[in-house]
């Protein structure tokens, strides 16, 4: 087993710029072990404070926000805290460009995107699941919120795809309790929209309702299968929910990004075995949390429903495949 670790989901560019000189100074450099800042990554602190991680000890040059921001101090060190002058919006979504030099005038330029911190995530768990595809009916993964919050940075992870990059991370977005979320997982019609306002009504495609809320993925990959594992996580990697599930829960895992995110959620006390037994399951007859019990992380509080009776978007049926 791997050691498993998540990582801020972060895309950066560097360039890294070194000053011409003659060889004489070259040589006076070379064995001296003076190196260029490495980036190593960023993390909000609070809803005013940024910070950035370096190999070691730097200065800002040069410092940009895109939406442009006020910023109220900056810091050096090779953790570079960023002060802004007012509160940043939960969860939005901000790209810094920064250049910095260290004591021996090496720079360093890194692009990097973020989102702002959130601390008001919602307590909310996965209350349905669909791992196949019909045009236009594509898989989803649906949210029921039981206390409110804001989605914004929220990650949704699934196995089968990878370990350490989130296949969506929410945008700031005012959720209540009681709230259906239906994250459709491909977007194959026109018409769809992302439903982060109070107008639920906003969305077109077959299966968006005008009382739940829906959101997209981009593109039309498949990212959810029968025999596959999913958890949310918030900025500081703490999951706020998971399910394992598995068309044989007795035999070895069927993949190895599967097998290894099964043990992380175990020993992280996230899940406890078997997994949920997707056998069965079609484009509708889908995987649906047992509404009437308290929400545990456990394969007995999950059934497969009957034909036809998939519910996106609304309360899960209480149909089930085989009886």
């Amino acid at each position: 087993m791997k050691n498993f670790r998540f990582f801020i989901n972060v895309s950066f560019f560097v360039f890294a710029v070194f000053s011409c000189s003659s060889e004489s100074v070259l040589q006076e450099v070379i064995g001296k072990n003076r190196e260029p800042p490495v980036f190593l990554g960023c993390q909000p602190l609070s809803s005013t404070e940024i910070k950035f991680r370096f190999s070691h000890s730097v200065r800002v040059l040069s410092l940009a926000f895109n939406p442009p921001l006020e910023t109220e101090s900056i810091g050096d060190g090779d953790e570079v805290i960023i002060s802004f002058t007012r509160p940043l919006d939960e969860g939005m979504k901000i790209t810094a460009d920064i250049i910095v030099e260290n004591a021996d005038r090496n720079t360093l330029n890194v692009i990097v995107p973020f989102r702002a911190r959130n601390d008001r995530m919602p307590v909310m768990v996965f209350n349905e699941l669909r791992t196949e595809y019909s045009r236009p009916r594509a898989e989803f993964v649906e949210f029921f919120v039981l206390e409110p919050g804001n989605l914004g940075a929220l990650r949704l992870f699934i196995a089968s795809n990878s370990l350490t990059k989130p296949v969506y991370e929410f945008a700031p977005t005012e959720v209540g309790r009681g709230e259906y979320i239906v994250l459709h997982l491909r977007t194959v019609e026109e018409g769809t929209v992302d439903e982060t306002g109070s107008d639920l009504s906003l969305s077109g495609g077959s299966e968006a309702r005008n009382d739940a809320r829906d959101l997209w993925v981009p593109g039309t990959s498949k990212l959810l299968r029968r025999n596959d594992a999913l958890w949310i996580v918030d900025q500081d990697d703490r999951i706020i929910d998971a399910v394992l599930l598995s068309e044989n829960p007795t035999a070895p895992w069927s993949n190895n990004n599967v097998a290894e995110a099964a043990e992380f959620l175990v020993r992280a006390n996230a899940w406890t075995l078997p997994a949920v037994n997707t056998t069965g399951t079609t484009n509708t007859r889908t995987i649906n949390r047992d509404e009437s019990l308290t929400p545990e992380r456990r394969a007995e509080n999950w059934y497969v429903t009957a034909t036809s009776s998939h519910t996106p978007g609304r309360a899960n049926s209480t149909r089930r495949h085989g009886q």
